[in-house]
Order: structure tokens, then sequence, then C-alpha cells
């Protein structure tokens, strides 16, 4: 999270792919942020728009082109208070320290469910969160889980900086082989200062309990312990992370249970259920949770569809060098109506207006 007053806010063009993917300019007022949120809502794109702030996606895949790389650094320098200084002292410097490559986690057998979680975790952590500006892994959420699983094992392999979509991906990879736990992406969008900001993690349920995985500037917006009794108790802990830094979570956007079959061409669904707080009141989001506990529970048991024979996952070839995995569109789930909108007690925020603090 950072305290910035954005500008311009860059989108890489839907059609961008291959090395060096152009991009197309937005201006980020008040007014056209929310619009756009809307325009693009189904297009899952809001992962790129966080509150206007400038935010670049590496289309080239890696080792990272001499375009995107000098991209990067300029700006670094625009955004970094020392950027320029601190952009040539870096990259001039012949005597940096050697960062360590986290180990991915392994597990003995008498390893509990929750060890498991914490150890994943602590990797994310590991990790560390990107503020280059620049994400390194491009992430499709149209592209088919398997494709989603190799950049995953891209991700391991390099052990590069990650951002929040990132580490969702990452996550789910990571706990594959865990059938007992239950993963869902569980996505916010939090309103401060004119501005809209949005961020994600991997919901998990196991042993009637549920928890999260994940990053974010701030620590208390990601991991949360396999603890929380209802969906419900995971969200309002997430809520009052929230408040304690001047955001109003305006709306929650829950996918389903995830297959744990990591060739699986079957989409993610990421957006089962849309719940606007504003329109909600507090038993009335209460009940459209446990409808979509109950969603989820239903899915549990139902027959996955066929994985590619070795043929055809060999042929897809890499989602990050290839011409991309086949896409297979799934239908859309009507989503959950929202109650009347309720009147919101205006918050007062004089001694930190014009500031964005991003989550």
């Amino acid at each position: 999270m950072e305290a910035s007053v954005p500008e311009l806010s860059w989108v890489p063009a839907a059609g961008g792919g291959g090395r060096g993917g152009g991009g197309r300019m937005l201006r980020a007022t008040a007014g056209s942020v929310e619009q756009r949120d809307e325009e693009q809502e189904d297009e899952a794109e809001e992962e790129l728009r966080d509150g206007g702030v400038p935010f670049y996606v590496n289309r080239g895949g890696l080792p990272v082109d001499e375009e995107t790389w000098e991209r990067m650094w300029r700006h670094v320098a625009r955004i970094h208070p020392n950027g320029e200084a601190l952009g040539k002292e870096t990259r001039g410097a012949t005597d940096l320290p050697k960062i360590p490559i986290p180990s991915v986690p392994t597990f003995q057998p008498t390893t509990t469910i929750p060890q498991r979680l914490e150890a994943i975790q602590k990797y994310i952590r590991e990790l560390q969160y990107n503020h280059t500006g620049t994400q390194f892994f491009e992430i499709k959420k149209s592209r088919p889980l398997t494709a989603l699983m190799d950049i995953a094992k891209e991700m391991t392999r390099e052990a590069l900086p990650i951002k929040c979509l990132e580490a969702v991906i990452l996550g789910i990879y990571l706990t594959n082989n865990m059938p007992g736990v239950e993963r869902f992406p569980l996505s916010f969008q939090s309103h401060f200062s004119g501005n809209h900001f949005h961020h994600i993690v991997l919901g998990v349920h196991c042993g009637g309990r549920f928890g999260a995985l994940g990053t974010s500037r701030r620590e208390d917006l990601m991991f949360k312990p396999l603890e929380f009794r209802t969906l419900m108790d995971l969200v309002q802990e997430f809520e009052g992370a929230y408040r304690g830094y001047w955001h109003t979570l305006r709306k929650v956007r829950i996918g389903q249970y995830v297959s744990h079959d990591a060739h699986s061409v079957e989409q993610i669904e990421w957006k089962h259920s849309i719940l606007d707080l504003d329109k909600l009141t507090k038993d009335e989001l209460r009940k459209e949770l446990e409808r979509h506990t109950r969603d989820m529970r239903l899915k549990i048991g139902k027959p996955a569809p066929p994985s590619p024979t070795k043929d055809r996952r060999n042929s897809m070839g890499s989602p990050l060098r290839g011409q991309g995995s086949p896409v297979r569109r799934i239908s859309r789930i009507e989503r959950r109506p929202s109650g009347d909108k309720k009147v919101l007690e205006p918050k007062s925020a004089a001694e930190i207006n014009g500031y964005q603090i991003r989550v």
C-alpha cells in the first residue's frame, strides 16, 4: 500500500500479446474511474486498475526483454521519490547482495493443514511484494486452470516478487495436493478519496473453518489463519482491516471452489457472487454469504471436465511463449441480487484527503 496522488493510469491493450506489448493511456479522474469500473467489470482486468496508479504488466515472458526492462526503470524513476538517482545507483552497482531464493515448502504426512497453510503463506511472503510497478507474470483470468498452473510453476522457478493476483494462482498451485482444502477467489473493491481500489486473496475452507492466503502491501490484508467459522466472519475481518486504512469496502466478489486437478481445462469461476455492500444490510449480507457457501458445497463431488491427454497438453505449449492455451467459455452463472440501497454515514477524513492509500 502506498500514498500518492494519481494523474494517469496505463492499462495494457487487450490485444498487446507478445514481446513489448503496447498500451493505452486513460485519464484517472474520480468520475472516469467509477465509469470504467462498471464498463470493465466483466473483462477480468480490475487487477490492472488500482486507484488510477500507473501499473504495467510484462507481456513478453521471461527473461524480461530489453523494452520492458527499460520501461520498468523509467516507471520507477517517475513514481519513486528518488527514482532517477535510485535507478542509476542500483543499475551501476557491482556489489549488490545476493538475494536468497526461497524453497518451495514440502510436508511430512503428519504435518497438519493449518501448518501447511502457514508454510505456504511464509513462502509467498518470502518472495516479497512487487513494488516495481511492473507485474512480471501475465495472468489472464480466462485461461484454463492447466495454463495458469504452468505460470505458477514458472513463479517457483524464477522466485521473483509478485502481486496479489499472482499470489492467488501460486496459492492454488501449492494447495492442489491437499484434497481436504477447498480454495476459492475472494476479491474486494474499496473506495478512498474519490478512487476505487481492487485486491484479491485466495479463500480457503477446511474442517468447517475459513481462512485466506495471499499478499498485500498491508499485513492484515492477506493471510488469515484457518479459524473463521463462517464466510461472513472472514469478510468482516477484511472489512475491519480496510476501515483501519480509511477505505470503505464497497463490493465483494466470490468465486466457486477451484478444481484440484492441475491439468483441468476448466476455467476458474472468479465471480459467482457479486455483493454490493452499499445495498445490503448486515443480515442480508449474511444470508447472501450463507447462500454462496451452500452453492460452493454443491459443487463438491460434481465431475470435472476431462483433463487433456498428454499429447494435447504438450501441444498447448507454454502460456508465456506460445500461442496461448485454448479457452473454453463457461456459461455465466446468474449473479446474486443485492438488496435495496441503504444510506451510509459520511466519514470525516479531512486530514488525509488528497492522498491515495493503496491496498
